[in-house]
C-alpha cells in the first residue's frame, strides 16, 4: 500500500536547514512547508526565497511562486545584487508573458534593463534577450525573435549557463519549425531535450523544455517521435518528484489518443488533467487541454459542451478555430463559420504551422459557402506549407483538401485520385475518424463516376466508421444521405402537397444596416423559430432559400396554420423587442413530382411565383390552397398572371392578424 502518512508540519528546529535539505533531495512538500515555517521567522535571504518559489511550484503552490520571485527580486535589488535581480525580473516577465499579461511582462523587462542595460554578455542578459524573443514571436516579430533567440543561445553557451542555453535552443526551434525549417528546428529542441531527460539542467527548466518538445511534435502531427519523448519526459519526472509536468505530458499524450479513436478515454483523461495543472498556473497546456476536450466533443455532436470547453482554452490564451468555426458550420450557420475563420487565418499570418491547421477548415467552409476562389487559394497555400513538413499526417489532410476541391470544381476523377490516396495516408497515420471522413467524400466522387457500387460501399465504410466512433453529426448526415440516393433510385411519384415559400424582405439592406455579428443574430433567431413550428406542424423542409424556406405539408390547413404561426412569433417578437424581420410568405396546393426528399413541377414554380407577389407580413394563398384549408379569412381576392402557367391564378391575403 503507498504511504499515505500526513507530512509533518510540526515546527522545526533549524527549518531552514531542513528545508535546504528537503529541496536538494526534491521533496518538495517537506521543503515547502520547512521554508514557508523560515520565511514566518524572517530568516529567509534573497537566494531561500528563490528555493522557497521552486518548492511552491512542485508543492502545487504556483501562486506563491509567483510571489516568492517577486519577493527574491525585492531582496536582490536592495542587497545591490543586480546581476541576479535582473535575472528574477526576465525570469518574472517570462512567466507573466506566459499567462497572457502581456503588459506586466514588459514592465518587468524595463526593470531589468534598467538594472543592468539592454546590452551585456551576463547570464542575466541571456535571460533578458530570451524573455523579449518569446514577447516578439508571440507578437508575429518574427526576425526580432528569432535573432534574440540566437542571441540568447550564445550567452548561455559564453556563460556556461544550461538552463539558459536549453530554453534559447526550445525557443528557437520552436520559431524555426514554425516557419518551415523543421530539420534545424527539431534539431535545437532535442538537444535541449535530451539535456532535460539526462538530468543535466534544473528540474523546472528539464520540465519545460521536454514538454515543448512534445508540443512541437504534436503541432506537425509527428505522432511516433512524439511518444518516444513523452515516454522519456515521464521516466525523468517519476525519478525527480515532477509532479507537475507529467500532466502537461499526459495532455498531449491524451491527444495522440484521441487521434487514434479513444475518444471516450481521451476526454475523461483531459478533464482529469486540466483540473489537475490548474493549482500550477500552467496556462499554455492547459489551454491544449481544454481545446483537445472541445474538439472531441465537437466530433461526438455535443456542442454545447464543445463550446464551454474552447472558451476554457480562450481564456488560457488558445484560439478556439478551428473548432469553433467547424461547430458554427455543422449548425448550418456558414456565414459566421467563414467569418471566425476568415479572422483566425489572418491572424497567424507568420506560423505556418498554425496556419496548416486552420486552412483545411477554411477550405470546407469556403466550399460550403459557394465560394471556390478562396478555396482554390487556400489550398494552394496548404500545399505549399506542407511540401516543407513531409510527414504522413500532414500529406494525408493535404491530399483530402485537394480532393474535396476538386469534387467542388466537377473534376470527380482527380478528386478520387487524390481521395485514394489521402485514406491510405490515414490509414497510416492511425486516424479512423479522417478516414471516414475521406471515404465519404470519395463515395460522392465515385457516384459522379457512375461507379455506384464502389460509391455504395464507401458510404457504407464511412456510416460504420462513424457510428464506431461516436461522431454522431457525422453519422446523422451520412446516413440521411444514403437514404437520400436509395430514394433517388426509386421512380418518380405525384404527389399532392400544399407548398410554403418563405422570404425575407430587404434581407440586403438590413444586413448592411445592423453589421455582420447583428445580423447573424437576428438571421440565426429567424431560422430556428422557423424550423421549430415548421417540425412541430410536420412539415418538411425541401430546402433553404437563401432568406427563407421550401416547405411541402401533407395538408393544406397545417400549411395554412403554420404561415399563420410565423407572422405572429414574428408580430410578437417585434412587440418584445422593437424589431423584427418582415418576411413574405406563398401557399399553394397542388401536384408535384416527388423524387425522394425533392419537390418538382409547375405547382411548386406556381407557389414560388405566389410568394414573391406577397410583401413583408403577407401571406398569399392560391384559391387550391384556400379550398382545402376550411374557414379562412381573406382579403383582397384577385387573379393574377402567372409565368408559364396559361390560365390566371387566384390568390388572396390571409388575414392573420
Amino acid at each position: 500500500m503507498a504511504d499515505t502518512a500526513i507530512p509533518d508540519r510540526s515546527p522545526t528546529a533549524d527549518p531552514l536547514a531542513a528545508g535546504r535539505a528537503a529541496l536538494a533531495r526534491h521533496a518538495w512538500q517537506e521543503a515547502f512547508d520547512r521554508l514557508s515555517e523560515a520565511d514566518g521567522l524572517g530568516l529567509l535571504g534573497a537566494d531561500d526565497l528563490e528555493a522557497l518559489a521552486t518548492a511552491s511550484f512542485f508543492a502545487a503552490r504556483a501562486d506563491l511562486e509567483l510571489e516568492a520571485n517577486e519577493r527574491a527580486f525585492a531582496r536582490h535589488e536592495a542587497d545591490g545584487n543586480d546581476v541576479r535581480a535582473a535575472y528574477l525580473a526576465a525570469a518574472i516577465a517570462r512567466t507573466y508573458g506566459h499567462q497572457g499579461k502581456s503588459a506586466i511582462a514588459r514592465a518587468w523587462q524595463r526593470r531589468a534593463e534598467r538594472l543592468i542595460g539592454a546590452d551585456g554578455d551576463t547570464y542575466a542578459h541571456g535571460y533578458l534577450a530570451l524573455a523579449a524573443s518569446e514577447s516578439a514571436g508571440a507578437q508575429g516579430q518574427l526576425d526580432t525573435a528569432l535573432s534574440l533567440a540566437e542571441r540568447a543561445i550564445e550567452i548561455g553557451a559564453n556563460a556556461a549557463d544550461p538552463d539558459l542555453t536549453a530554453f534559447a535552443q526550445s525557443n528557437l526551434g520552436t520559431l524555426k519549425i514554425a516557419t518551415g525549417d523543421m530539420a534545424s528546428g527539431f534539431a535545437l529542441m532535442e538537444e535541449a531535450s535530451l539535456a532535460a531527460v539526462n538530468g543535466e539542467l534544473t528540474p523546472f527548466t528539464s520540465g519545460i523544455t521536454a514538454c515543448q518538445m512534445i508540443s512541437a511534435c504534436r503541432d506537425v502531427t509527428d505522432y511516433r517521435r512524439a511518444t518516444e519523448w513523452i515516454e522519456a519526459t515521464e521516466k525523468y519526472c517519476v525519478s525527480n518528484g515532477l509532479a507537475g509536468f507529467p500532466g502537461v505530458c499526459r495532455i498531449h499524450r491524451a491527444e495522440v489518443a484521441a487521434i487514434g479513436g479513444a475518444w471516450e478515454q481521451a476526454e475523461r483523461e483531459l478533464e482529469r488533467l486540466t483540473g489537475e495543472l490548474e493549482p500550477f498556473l500552467a496556462t499554455p497546456p492547459q489551454a491544449d487541454g481544454f481545446y483537445a476536450i472541445g474538439d472531441i466533443r465537437r466530433l461526438k455532436g455535443d456542442f454545447e459542451g464543445a463550446e464551454a470547453a474552447l472558451r476554457e482554452a480562450h481564456l488560457r490564451g488558445r484560439s478556439p478555430q478551428p473548432a469553433l468555426a467547424l461547430i458554427r458550420l455543422a449548425q448550418g450557420n456558414v456565414r459566421a463559420a467563414a467569418k471566425a475563420i476568415d479572422a483566425a487565418v489572418d491572424d497567424t499570418s507568420w506560423d505556418r504551422l498554425t496556419r496548416a491547421r486552420l486552412l483545411p477548415a477554411q477550405v470546407e467552409i469556403a466550399i460550403a459557402a459557394g465560394d471556390l476562389n478562396r478555396a482554390r487559394s487556400g489550398t494552394t497555400e496548404l500545399s505549399e506549407i506542407v511540401a516543407g513538413y513531409p510527414l504522413p499526417a500532414l500529406e494525408a489532410g493535404d491530399r483530402l483538401t485537394r480532393g474535396r476541391l476538386l469534387l467542388a470544381e466537377g473534376d470527380a476523377a482527380g478528386a478520387a485520385h487524390e481521395l485514394r490516396l489521402a485514406i491510405k495516408g490515414w490509414q497510416d497515420v492511425g486516424a479512423p475518424y479522417e478516414v471516414a471522413r475521406g471515404r465519404l467524400l470519395l463515395s460522392r466522387a465515385l457516384r459522379a463516376l457512375e461507379d455506384d457500387d464502389d460509391a455504395d460501399l464507401e458510404l457504407h465504410a464511412a456510416v460504420q466508421e462513424f457510428h464506431r466512433l461516436g461522431a454522431a453529426v457525422d453519422a446523422d448526415s451520412a446516413e440521411r444521405e444514403r437514404r437520400q440516393i436509395v430514394e433517388h433510385r426509386s421512380d418518380p411519384m405525384t404527389a399532392r402537397r400544399t407548398f410554403m415559400f418563405t422570404d425575407i424582405v430587404g434581407s440586403t439592406s438590413l444586413a448592411e444596416a445592423l453589421g455582420d455579428d447583428a445580423w447573424e443574430r437576428v438571421l440565426r433567431w429567424h431560422d430556428d423559430m422557423l424550423r421549430t413550428l415548421i417540425g412541430r406542424a410536420g412539415g418538411q423542409i425541401v430546402n433553404s432559400t437563401g432568406d427563407g424556406f421550401f416547405v411541402a405539408f401533407d395538408s393544406a390547413q397545417t400549411g395554412v396554420e403554420t404561415a399563420i404561426a410565423v407572422q405572429r412569433a414574428l408580430r410578437d417578437h417585434r412587440e418584445r423587442t422593437g424589431f423584427a424581420l418582415q418576411v413574405r410568405i406563398g401557399l399553394h396546393t397542388s401536384e408535384a413530382t416527388q423524387r425522394g426528399a425533392d419537390y418538382s413541377g409547375l405547382g411548386v414554380h406556381v407557389a414560388a411565383r405566389i410568394g414573391a407577389l406577397a410583401t413583408g407580413g403577407e401571406i398569399l394563398a392560391s384559391s387550391a390552397t384556400l379550398e382545402q384549408a376550411g374557414d379562412v379569412a381573406t382579403t383582397d381576392v384577385r387573379s393574377v398572371t402567372v409565368r408559364g402557367v396559361a390560365t390566371a391564378v387566384e390568390i388572396a391575403m390571409i388575414a392573420w392578424r
